[in-house]
């Protein structure tokens, strides 16, 4: 029978994965299901990551899933709900951070939660309610250019307030240095004052274990996955290695790429220059009926098993935004997304055991694709992102290794580290 404690909701595959990756990394033995169970869960887990496919769909469709999801979580013996988010703060004008954060609250009989994508080992630090990245303010990262979810407003406070009717406010560095109880009579004048959500700041993994023992009574917790660290403990759970214990790996490698990050498009030229195979994807040829899934199945059949090879569609901004002017944004990428998704489903088709995905939404569109429903976390390659263990439709019922990789995360060579890693 399950034990698990800790229920969590994640807007899109690979921010599942990356909180996942956290909560065991802290001592949680965890499963990551792809979409809402249609059964009760069966393994013996301290946590379960829901994924869900929401970040950028309409907001009422975005609540309905994430309630869905809380449902099911509070009937394996969920005692907090935890929705996780990126740690770009991704969202538009209309959500979908605050309505579902609104919706789950009401749901929850809630009238206080935290908001924090703070993940300071990916350098994501919120300071005075500011989101930065790296050394810079988020509207200058990079984000900004985003073609979804463009972020023009690094004051998160500002941000939430715009999408939620509930009054937003602030627990400033200077509260989360003092500690949990510090951060406690901040909640309490807060509520006083009629603020119901607060944007926390936390510029080191010490701010986080120090927010994290508050947040103890809290039925709902808002937050990018670097919360995650902090919450294990609450439930008398420590780290442990035994939490990302994986089978063996074997079978061939390769990657796919629709991220069209900075930092993917680092990975996807370093991993070029080591003089590996990789072949780009031309959405124009996908829209004029051309099949590019075969094209690329048939290029890649004959070198798999000299290493891994990388299919892509990373391209610069400029690039990006042509093709997004001659198709329509949410078809340009839709159609990736499907092209990718195909060509993944048949690399393991013809034998890859250890796959890469790279992108939020690639990543979704991938994982049911392979008819992949629920993924046992294990071990880190990169802050935020570890290898996963997955039984999989498209490999008629065998074991895959699976990393979903956010697109902003990742050192540059990470394309080459991922499978070193399971070596």
């Amino acid at each position: 029978m399950s034990k698990m404690v800790l229920g969590c909701i994640a807007d899109d595959f690979t921010g599942a994965t990356d909180l996942a990756n956290n909560l065991v990394r802290a001592g949680m033995r965890v499963v990551q299901t792809i979409g809402v169970p249609s059964t009760p869960l069966a393994a013996d887990v301290d946590a379960v990551v829901v994924a869900l496919k929401s970040r950028t769909i309409a907001p009422a469709d975005a609540i309905a899933q994430s309630l869905d999801a809380m449902t099911w979580l509070q009937a394996q013996g969920a005692q907090q709900i935890y929705f996780k988010y990126c740690s770009t703060f991704d969202s538009t004008a209309a959500g979908n951070i605050g309505p579902v954060s609104e919706a789950l609250m009401d749901a929850l009989g809630s009238d206080f939660t935290i908001a924090t994508p703070a993940f300071p080992d990916n350098k994501r630090t919120v300071f005075k309610g500011y989101l930065f990245v790296g050394d810079v303010l988020l509207n200058e990262s990079g984000m900004q250019n985003h073609p979804l979810t463009p972020m023009t407003d690094p004051n998160l406070v500002r941000v939430l307030q715009a999408q939620t009717t509930r009054k937003v406010g602030l627990i400033d560095h200077t509260v989360v240095a003092r500690g949990a109880d510090a951060v406690r009579e901040r909640i309490a004048e807060l509520r006083a004052a009629g603020v119901a959500m607060a944007v926390v700041d936390a510029v080191s993994n010490d701010d986080l274990l120090r927010l994290g023992p508050a947040l103890a009574a809290m039925p709902l917790v808002t937050a990018g996955s670097g919360v995650a660290i902090g919450l294990p403990a609450n439930f008398g759970i420590a780290p442990s290695s035994k939490a990302s214990a994986l089978p063996a790996a074997g079978g061939l490698s390769a990657i796919v790429s629709g991220s069209c990050s900075i930092a993917t498009n680092r990975q996807v030229m370093n991993f070029i220059q080591t003089g590996r195979p990789a072949m780009a994807i031309d959405p124009l040829r996908i829209a004029a009926g051309v099949d590019v899934t075969a094209e690329a199945l048939a290029w890649a059949e004959p070198l798999l098993a000299d290493g891994p090879v990388l299919v892509y569609s990373t391209a610069e901004t400029g690039a990006v935004k042509s093709v997004q002017g001659r198709l329509g944004v949410e078809e340009a990428g839709a159609m990736v997304e499907r092209t990718i998704a195909a060509i993944a489903r048949g690399l393991v088709a013809l034998g890859v055991r250890q796959l890469v995905v790279a992108g939020g939404e690639t990543s979704g569109a991938c994982v049911q694709a392979l008819g992949v429903t629920q993924m046992q976390i294990g071990p880190q390659i990169d802050p935020g992102v570890p290898w996963c263990h997955a039984l999989a439709e498209a490999a008629d019922g065998a074991g895959v290794h699976l990393t979903l990789k956010s697109g902003n995360f990742g050192a540059d060579d990470f394309f080459t580290k991922a499978f070193a890693v399971l070596e």
